[in-house]
């Protein structure tokens, strides 16, 4: 039994659902030993003290193949118009497999285990799988179902509280299922005008949290860094547009110390310079460092600030960077791929003041806005220079229809499916209103937190926490204690939190982003596993 299965032991195993055949001969096995099981407690027979539970577990088990079994009917009618692939055959038992597992899986509860396995360990059990003729779909299922994903960890645990885990909706895992099936081209309208009208509905609400104009339009990408690379190739190129010309020692771009790796990657990719400015003593990125940076290098076109920083959730200072960035002809580009979430919550609103006068943005929402992996919005203030900048041209792009919205000339894509389908269909949904009172009880819980480490005489708080990142430490700890912690908590499946470092200290960080994290439970496992100074 895998870890998984001996967890939620109601969860349905995909070898249950391997064809509608063996689910109906084990449903007829389970009939009959149900049968048999009430026959004898019936006539008061040897182990008639057992009768009660043994007929309530089987006609439990019965339920669920019972059920197994309708699923798989219904899933082959639904494909009874779709003629056999000359190439791949009857997919049918493949189709009801995979769709049955998803169905099943978008409800199964998880647990924040530590999980993962060497290659060497995964090759022994899992063996080849890409071979001539195929293992076929019932073996490739039972593989991940029983040894692949049992090696990964959920992200989207209630105690799951390490790096910027995820904690997507059911109903947008579910519209996930549904964006593939439908298999559409999000990149020009042409293809999909309807999913692309239903993302920039989405693009819309995130634009009216900014503050932007009617005219600002954005697409969605993979994620973070790909946004803040496409973000910051339009400023680049915009700037050259502007200045004319390259300037002596080519472009730079300026950010705190602290800002994401991913932008330190984008300058290399673009080949800018990064001016690194140093923060104020809260570890805020704020007017007057970025304007001496400015005045000392003429050659930085574009500057990153941060609306939440990973580490920390730190929001720099956003309306006096913005106004010394334009003040001397830079492009601001604001990262809140983490934090840009807590737009939608009013009690953090403040934080975010200039905002509005950015030039480009980015949010995840697999962080922050309950969608699956992957999804990063991408928005710009003006998108002429995107456009400028992005859009492919071809002999087969020139019947392109320029007049309407194409996520191609928005970021460094052409293909792309329409990732954004999943939120939007969590949004309409749920509405607006469920979505600020989940960032609201994030924000709540982390407070709760906070407080309580301070009132801790075991532990210290490091910084009040601006948005829903706790960073604390225990005094004594060194670094093996803290990682010996971190360990054996995360085996345990207890709460995954991991050392990370804060103003030059090892540190312990908590990323509340699911609405589900009971703040009661966090803080009873501080104080119950952390009192030992040795960290054992």
């Amino acid at each position: 039994m895998t870890e998984e299965t001996a967890d939620h032991p109601s969860a349905p195993t995909a070898t249950a659902a391997a064809s509608s055949a063996a689910t109906a001969a084990r449903a007829a096995g389970a009939a009959a030993a149900a049968g048999a099981a009430g026959a004898a407690a019936a006539a008061g027979g040897a182990g008639a003290a057992n009768s009660d539970a043994r007929p309530a577990e089987l006609s439990a088990d019965l339920t669920e193949l019972s059920e197994q079994a309708a699923f798989t009917r219904a899933a082959d009618a639904l494909q009874s118009h779709r003629a056999h692939s000359e190439v791949w055959g009857d997919e049918r038992e493949a189709v009801s497999i995979a769709l049955q597992w998803a169905a099943a899986h978008t409800t199964v509860a998880t647990d924040p285990k530590t999980t993962a396995r060497s290659a060497a360990a995964l090759q022994e059990d899992v063996g080849q799988t890409i071979t001539e003729g195929g293992i076929g779909a019932a073996r490739a299922m039972e593989l991940f179902d029983q040894v692949l994903l049992p090696a990964t960890r959920s992200a989207e645990d209630p105690m799951n509280l390490a790096y910027i885990p995820a904690a997507p909706t059911r109903a947008a895992v579910a519209f996930d299922s549904v964006v593939s099936a439908a298999n559409v081209f999000g990149g020009i309208w042409e293809n999909g005008a309807g999913a692309i009208f239903a993302e920039n509905q989405v693009l819309r609400w995130l634009a009216d949290l900014l503050g932007w104009p009617a005219e600002s339009a954005g697409v969605f990408v993979a994620g973070g860094t790909h946004g803040n690379l496409s973000a910051l190739a339009t400023a680049r190129d915009h700037a050259l547009g502007v200045r004319g010309r390259r300037p002596e020692g080519g472009w730079a771009l300026a950010c705190a110390s602290t800002a994401h790796s991913s932008i330190s990657s984008a300058a290399r990719l673009l080949d800018m310079d990064l001016i690194s400015v140093p923060v104020d003593d809260r570890g805020h990125l704020t007017g007057d460092a970025l304007a001496r940076a400015l005045e000392a290098d003429p050659r930085i076109c574009a500057v990153v600030a941060s609306a939440g920083t990973t580490n920390a959730g730190i929001v720099d200072d956003l309306a006096s960077v913005i106004e010394a960035a334009h003040r001397h002809g830079a492009w601001v580009h604001v990262d809140g791929a983490y934090g840009g979430a807590a737009l939608a919550a009013p009690s953090a609103r403040e934080r975010f003041a200039g905002i509005e006068q950015a030039d480009s943005f980015i949010v995840d929402p697999h962080k922050w806005l309950f969608a699956p992996y992957d999804c990063c919005a991408l928005l710009y203030r003006d998108p002429r220079p995107a456009a400028a900048a992005h859009s492919q041209h071809a002999a087969y792009l020139d019947s392109i229809d320029r007049g309407e919205s194409n996520p191609a000339d928005l970021a460094a894509h052409l293909s792309r499916r329409a990732r954004g389908l999943p939120l939007w269909y969590s949004l309409a949904t749920h509405g607006t209103d469920a979505y600020t009172a989940a960032v609201e009880r994030c924000l709540a819980a982390s407070r709760t937190v906070a407080h309580a480490i301070q009132e801790s005489e075991h532990l210290e708080l490091l910084l009040e926490p601006e948005l829903s990142v706790v960073v604390f430490r225990r005094p004594g700890w060194t670094p093996a204690d803290y990682r010996r912690w971190s360990q054996r908590l995360a085996k345990e499946g207890t709460l995954l939190c991991v050392p990370t470092a804060f103003q030059g200290e090892v540190a312990l960080r908590l990323a509340f982003v699911n609405p589900a994290t009971d703040p009661a439970a966090v803080i009873e496992v501080l104080r119950t596993t952390m009192l030992a100074a040795d960290g054992s």
